[in-house]
């Protein structure tokens, strides 16, 4: 099956080599919408006289959807990931590197937890799941979920577990996203691409982007040594997801295996450093 895509310089032809998907549920996907508006955006910006690529530039030939990973029950299946190959080359034969896996935008919580009678000790609530991809089914991380298609606010099982086993409920008002703080405040170069608002942990394949929120709060320390001791080895009725609660001090060891808890943790401490981080909520 193919189609022509329009908005580009020229008409782009798709194959769908792919045989789980039609030409409209692509086209309604988050992400592919996302990432073909974003790399148009960014070959249009070639016209600049200072853009690297403006003597001789690339333009996107074609498309090819190669495999759909469709989640969720018969009933509400959605798209997972679309795998696709995109042709982008300019008139000397050059080509780009195109190999995309498309998901989307998802988020992470750095969740830190102070007792009150401490200035200084923290503790963070961490997620310890299967992690196939990585061959492990013990993947210590911060906790993840996709991103709600009408909002900003932090979504998903892990939410849901965390309010399960410490009984916290995470509100949108208490989130504070620290990789909107870092780029809002950052020097941007001229004429810069419209990229989200999030850390990429591996664009040479994905176009996954993660906004990295912040939830600190301020408790009793007998609350927190009473959730600790109720989390201690305890599992989720599912059996997938171990809440665990972590010293700060040693976050970035996990970080240097998980990218988004590395980031969140890094993020964390230079905008404390540069005093672009709001003081700390009390409950």
């Amino acid at each position: 099956m193919a189609f022509t895509l329009s908005g580009f310089k020229n008409p782009v032809p798709v194959t769908l080599e792919a045989q789980n998907i039609e030409e409209n549920e692509l086209l309604r996907f988050p992400a592919f919408k996302t990432w073909r508006e974003t790399l148009k955006a960014s070959l249009d910006g070639q016209q600049d006289p200072d853009h690297p690529f403006h003597k001789s530039p690339y333009d996107l030939k074609s498309i090819t959807v190669q495999s759909v990973d469709w989640f969720g029950e018969e009933d509400r299946k959605f798209i997972g990931f679309v795998k696709l190959t995109a042709k982008v080359t300019n008139d000397k034969g050059r080509s780009l590197p195109g190999v995309a896996s498309l998901r989307g935008m998802s988020v992470a919580m750095l969740m830190i937890l102070r007792p009150s009678d401490s200035k200084t000790e923290r503790w963070v609530i961490m997620t310890e799941q299967p992690r196939i991809p990585a061959g492990s089914l013990r993947f210590l991380e911060i906790p993840a979920g996709m991103m709600d298609a009408n909002s900003n606010t932090f979504a998903g099982q892990a939410a849901r577990e965390i309010k399960e086993e410490t009984g916290l409920t995470v509100h949108e008002h208490d989130l504070q996203d620290l990789t909107q703080l870092a780029l809002e405040g950052a020097k941007r170069p001229k004429n810069p691409e419209p990229l989200q608002y999030g850390m990429y942990p591996s664009p040479g394949g994905l176009d996954e982007s993660i906004k990295i929120f912040l939830w600190e709060k301020v408790m009793d320390r007998q609350e927190i040594e009473s959730m600790k001791g109720r989390l201690k080895g305890k599992r989720s009725q599912s059996e997938m997801i171990t809440i665990r609660i972590l010293a700060y001090e040693e976050l970035w060891e996990v970080g240097a295996r998980d990218a988004k808890t590395l980031a969140a943790w890094s993020l964390y401490e230079a905008l404390k450093r540069s005093r672009r981080l709001p003081d700390t909520k009390t409950w």
